[in-house]
């Protein structure tokens, strides 16, 4: 199925992943009860209606972190979970956006604070509320035992952005995903990211742990110049194929 922006996968028959014109990604996961809708993309397309082409269930709204590219949908929604470290970035990210919204006369909805530890039951599905700080300080992953999923946003994921001012240090993020691993990653076999277009294998978390390690131990010989929308800052290459890197800036290391 496909509109204006949004194409729509079935990754599994309770599972859809929507990419949003290539820009970013969420997800429509269904229980018996209720649905979860992971993360609102950019907000250019009335996501409710596309989430409603796909379930009729009572909808519960979880931003992996407060970041524009996942969070602006929100305006079609009644409320939305985000963890209460990533409530200023989200503000922030709001405020950008403010003129367009008030063009198109929409307005973000309430937050509701969610800690890491909480469990949402979608009946016969449960998904467990996992810290990924890091990328932000509030990022968080949901971990789906039952289909042996992490939902990672842009906490795990193949090109890190760990170079932003809202980004924690690179030991901070190697400390991150050191815990994961020791308590989920044996709960989980595959990642699905804030831009992926399908799964990908847990090797991934195992490969950025390795090249934070790298980093840190001043292992950056063959690391590269990165320019992005605010300025140049430094790739660390950790795979060749598929490509996954560590963008960072030397004051994060």
């Amino acid at each position: 199925m496909s509109n204006q922006r949004a194409s729509i996968t079935r990754l599994l028959p309770h599972l859809y992943l929507i990419d949003d014109a290539g820009e970013s990604t969420c997800y429509v996961i269904c229980g018996t009860e209720r649905a979860m809708v992971i993360d609102t993309v950019n907000g250019m397309e009335d996501l409710h209606a596309i989430v409603r082409t796909l379930t009729d269930l009572p909808l519960l709204v979880v931003n992996t972190h407060g970041h524009c590219d996942h969070i602006y949908g929100n305006a079609f929604f009644e409320e939305a979970y985000i963890h209460p470290a990533d409530l200023p970035l989200a503000a922030e990210h709001f405020a950008m956006f403010q003129e367009e919204y008030d063009k198109r006369g929409l307005k973000a909805c309430p937050f509701r604070e969610v800690a890491v530890g909480h469990v949402f039951d979608l009946g016969g599905l449960e998904l467990e509320v996992v810290c990924l700080r890091g990328h932000t300080a509030g990022s968080i992953g949901l971990l789906d035992r039952q289909d042996r999923l992490l939902f990672s946003g842009d906490g795990v994921i193949p090109h890190l952005w760990a170079q932003l001012d809202e980004s924690l240090p690179i030991a901070q993020i190697r400390d991150t995903y050191a815990a994961l691993n020791a308590a989920h990653g044996h709960e989980f076999d595959h990642i699905l990211t804030g831009h992926a277009q399908g799964f990908l294998d847990k090797s991934l978390l195992d490969n950025q742990l390795r090249g934070c390690e790298e980093l840190l131990s001043g292992q950056r010989e063959n690391d590269q110049p990165y320019h992005y929308f605010d300025g140049d800052c430094w790739q660390h290459p950790v795979t060749r194929d598929p490509l996954e890197i560590i963008v960072y800036a030397e004051e994060k290391l």
